[in-house]
This record gives structure tokens, C-alpha cells and sequence, in this order.
């Protein structure tokens, strides 16, 4: 039986676990929180090296991305080194190739048609493989870097723009407090409407579903929230929001869609690599192999307004 733990930055109340059966082959997966303690992130992960099929790294990212530059996050090192025989990522590989699929997806089958639709990303650089999807795909697209993480309220409205932007300012960013860039511990568990003009602009609100949670307004009515990981009480929230259709880049797993670090680590255990060994094509044949399949689940209405087709896989 393979094993997957993400240990992570996060809030330890999302704490889970499940069992899955992948080619006939049983995987725990386990999701443990440390409530922004870095220490302890780094002890657990001491303690469990090598008892471990494959580690995510959670609450936190190895490296923001801008085109083909990436940056590394000063305060995630010491994780990466504390495990020194089980492989560890940060979801970096599917963020690049998994959600471009998903986004290419959802428009071409008409699920989400997103060709000049309004778009909310509230953070490109987390994404950047779905930036460009989005630009690709041709949505209006609001890139809420400046917006969600410095709390000016600055849209971005191109994709070029992002990019000179990121060259800048991520060199010193990436230095700073993690917890200044992106809510960890008991922050993921704070929501106060900010910038809410922008949430009633945008047609899709897609990002990582801590920056959505923390800024979101109380009305979402007719909403479309792509993201990422979300347990049965974000889905309630939501749906009590009046949010028409929840997508999630990664699959339902017992009424929860895991975070993108602890997917990847699952096929890397399976590819029996370390991450750096790791190609986009690697990922792409594992993605098809497995038959990823993303969430899609209508909360309020029905999918009349779209086309209604299922995503039957993410080839």
C-alpha cells in the first residue's frame, strides 16, 4: 500500500484522510495541517521521511512562476531539504499542466464556455499554467495579483502586464514572510468581503480557493468558482452564496477534491521519480493513464445555460 501526506502550512481543521484503490493498488492519502508553524511542518516531515511513498507540500509554494522564469519562496527551502529520502512537491508540475488541460476542457466542450467571458484569476502567479490558458482560450481576464496579495486595488488586464510585473517584484517577494503573500494556520479560516466590485464584474472567479475564500463577497449568485481544493463545508458555503457551478482542477475523492501538491505527489510516487526527474510529459501520461477527471458539480440551477456535457476525462 503506497502512501501520500501532504503536510501543510494550512489550518489543521481541514485535516482529512482517505483510501483509493489506483490500478488495483490501495493509496492512503493523508492531508495534516500544522496552523502555520513551520517548525513543525519541518519535524513532521523529518519524522515521516522515508516511511512515505510521496510528501505535498502544502499552505505554501516551492516557486512562484512567471513565464519561463520561476522564483523560489525563501521560506519553503527548509522544507524541500527536510525530506531526504521521500520525494516532496508543491503541486508546481500540475498547476502546469493538469488545470491547462482543464481550462482547454471546459471550453471545448461548452461546460464553461470561456471564449470573451469575464474571468476573476486572484493570483496568476500561483496559476500561471492557467493564465495562459485563459489568455489562450481568449476569456477576459482580471489577474488580481495586485488586488489579493498587496491589497491595491489594481487590476491587471493582460497577460503581458502580468509577466513584466512578476519579473519585477517576485525577485523581492519571494524573500518576504510567506504569510504576507498568502494566508496560512488560522488565516484560511478568516473571510471579510474586500474588493468586492471585481467578484460582481467577473462571470468565472478561478484561483486558489484560500485567496477566493478570504476576499469573496456574501452574494455569488450565478457564479462560476473553478479552483481547487474544497471540503463538503466550502461546497455548503458556496452553494448558500448562490454559486451556480463549483469546478475543481482536481478529482472528488469521499466529497473532497484534494489540493494540487498532493495529487502530483501522488503520481509522482506512482512514476517512482523525485520531482526534479519529473517532465510535463511525464505528468501528461500519468494524467491520462489515471483518467483524472475534474469536479463538476452545479450547486444552484441546472446547466441549461451551458452546454450541460460532463467531462468523461481530461485527455
Amino acid at each position: 500500500m503506497k502512501r501520500i501526506v501532504s503536510v501543510s502550512l494550512g489550518s489543521s481543521a481541514r485535516n482529512t484522510s482517505a483510501t483509493v484503490h489506483i490500478e488495483g493498488e490501495p493509496v492512503t492519502i493523508e492531508r495534516i495541517g500544522t496552523d502555520g508553524d513551520r517548525r513543525k511542518a519541518i519535524e513532521l516531515i523529518q519524522e515521516l521521511d522515508g516511511k512515505v511513498d510521496a510528501f505535498g507540500m502544502g499552505g505554501i509554494d516551492l516557486y512562484l512562476v512567471a513565464g519561463n522564469r520561476r522564483y523560489a519562496i525563501r521560506e519553503a527551502k527548509p522544507l524541500l531539504r527536510a525530506a531526504k529520502r521521500s520525494p516532496i512537491v508543491d503541486g508546481s508540475g500540475l498547476k502546469n499542466t493538469l488545470e491547462r488541460r482543464v481550462v482547454e476542457e471546459l471550453d471545448r466542450r461548452g461546460i464553461v464556455p470561456l471564449r470573451k467571458r469575464r474571468v476573476l484569476l486572484v493570483s496568476g502567479v500561483d496559476r500561471f499554467g492557467m493564465a495562459e490558458a485563459l489568455h489562450q482560450v481568449g476569456s477576459e481576464t482580471i489577474y488580481g495579483d495586485v488586488i489579493f496579495a498587496l491589497g491595491l486595488p489594481v487590476p491587471i488586464r493582460r497577460l503581458q502586464a502580468l509577466r513584466v510585473l512578476a519579473y519585477t517584484l517576485l525577485p523581492i517577494m519571494t524573500q518576504l514572510p510567506f504569510k504576507m503573500l498568502y494566508p496560512t494556520g488560522e488565516q484560511q479560516d478568516e473571510a471579510r468581503p474586500r474588493h468586492v466590485r471585481f467578484f460582481q464584474w467577473a462571470d468565472v472567479i478561478a484561483g486558489d480557493f484560500h485567496f477566493i475564500r478570504r476576499s469573496m463577497p456574501d452574494d455569488l449568485s450565478g457564479k462560476v468558482i473553478l479552483t481547487n481544493t474544497v471540503t463538503p463545508q466550502n461546497v455548503e458555503e458556496l452553494r448558500a452564496r448562490g454559486v451556480r457551478l463549483l469546478v475543481t482542477t482536481t478529482p472528488n475523492i469521499q466529497g473532497r477534491s484534494f489540493g494540487t501538491n498532493v495529487m502530483e505527489a501522488l503520481i509522482v510516487a506512482l512514476a517512482g521519480k523525485r520531482w526534479e526527474e519529473m517532465t510535463p510529459e511525464d505528468y501528461h501520461h500519468w494524467l491520462d493513464r489515471l483518467g483524472f477527471t475534474p469536479r463538476v458539480e452545479y450547486l444552484n440551477g441546472t446547466p441549461e445555460s451551458e452546454s450541460g456535457q460532463p467531462i468523461a476525462s481530461v485527455n
